[in-house]
């Protein structure tokens, strides 16, 4: 992936398109990370207006969405999500056709959708917007209860940060994990969020959870290569299992059980990545106990063998570790 195109139209959200251009717009290269050709685009070159109250001048039209290797949809208004303007529907078309990513954040998915290409397909879009997208859209498989989908090379995000969830995990399948883990770190913001965690947690705050939680998943980080019970780390928490399980989901939006399997592939990507190990070895340090199992994991959850993905990824050894 080297090309990318952001299409805005009149009404964007500033945050969300701001985040396309924070993911692959800025020079990374004093970090060793390769630079996207980033370009934004519109139907009409010229004055487009925000939901705020300004303004963005445009230069390029669409012309260069047709070429890029990713096209991402910023959102838009309610307003707009019945006319979208067919340009950019059939930019979406085209972009779908000639086998390139595209990416919508929020309400761009309404875009993708006015254009046909999730017909028959899984998508999210923001939790208030999805029985909308549904109604509208009845070919549409929308799940309301997720950051991000990815179904085939089409990525759609729920609302605001989700965004940046969706794209750091594009990221880190063009670029590899040690590559996506530095962007992530220089944004100061986590390297990943699984597209299946919750959306809406009632609860994203609580008083002393964080806290209480915060120890016994860095020693479960530490010790990966075990054979981790959620009995056992809600006795580490000195909580009941029961208990536990309620306090993690609601400080993290998932199961503990999910949790640290997601973290040992995490750790097995960057193994991948940094080290000679073989996958003996490998699927030990991440607790696995045997390749065949670190194979069987990995692949279903990132769509390619561990031994194909050290082919893809490895990092020269002076590469500096994120």
């Amino acid at each position: 992936m080297k090309t990318v195109a952001c299409v805005v139209l009149p009404g964007f959200a500033p945050f969300e398109f701001g985040l396309a251009c924070e993911a692959f717009g800025l020079d990374r290269s004093d970090d060793g990370i390769p630079n996207f050709d980033f370009r934004i685009v519109t139907p009409e070159p010229g004055i487009v207006p925000s939901n705020l109250g300004f303004s963005l001048n445009v230069e390029d039209d669409l012309s260069f969405a047709d070429e890029a290797d990713l096209v991402v949809i910023t959102p838009i208004p309610r307003d707009a999500w019945v006319t979208v303007d067919e340009r950019v529907t059939d930019v979406v078309r085209r972009a779908v056709a000639r086998g390139a990513w595209l990416l919508t954040v929020c309400s761009g998915s309404f875009v993708v959708a006015a254009a046909g290409v999730l017909n028959g397909r899984r998508a999210t879009t923001h939790w208030r917007y999805a029985d909308t997208m549904a109604s509208m859209y009845p070919e549409i498989d929308v799940d309301p209860n997720v950051l991000y989908v990815q179904d085939g090379r089409i990525i759609t995000s729920a609302g605001t940060a989700a965004g940046l969830d969706a794209c750091l995990h594009l990221l880190r399948i063009e670029l590899g994990a040690e590559m996506a883990n530095t962007i992530a770190r220089r944004m100061v913001v986590p390297p990943q969020r699984d597209g299946g965690q919750a959306q809406f947690i009632q609860a994203p705050l609580p008083v002393s959870t964080s806290l209480s939680l915060a120890p016994v998943t860095h020693w479960a980080l530490e010790n990966l290569r075990l054979e981790l019970s959620v009995d056992q780390l809600a006795a580490r928490a000195h909580m009941s299992p029961r208990t536990f399980a309620r306090r993690f989901k609601a400080d993290f939006g998932t199961t503990p059980a999910a949790w640290l399997a997601r973290q040992r592939i995490l750790h097995a990507q960057r193994l991948l990545e940094r080290t000679e190990l073989g996958l003996d070895a490998v699927a030990y340090e991440c607790g696995f106990g045997s390749a065949a199992v670190l194979r069987q994991n990995f692949t279903r959850t990132l769509g390619t063998t561990p031994t194909a993905y050290r082919a893809r990824f490895a990092c020269a050894p002076e590469a500096p570790a994120a």
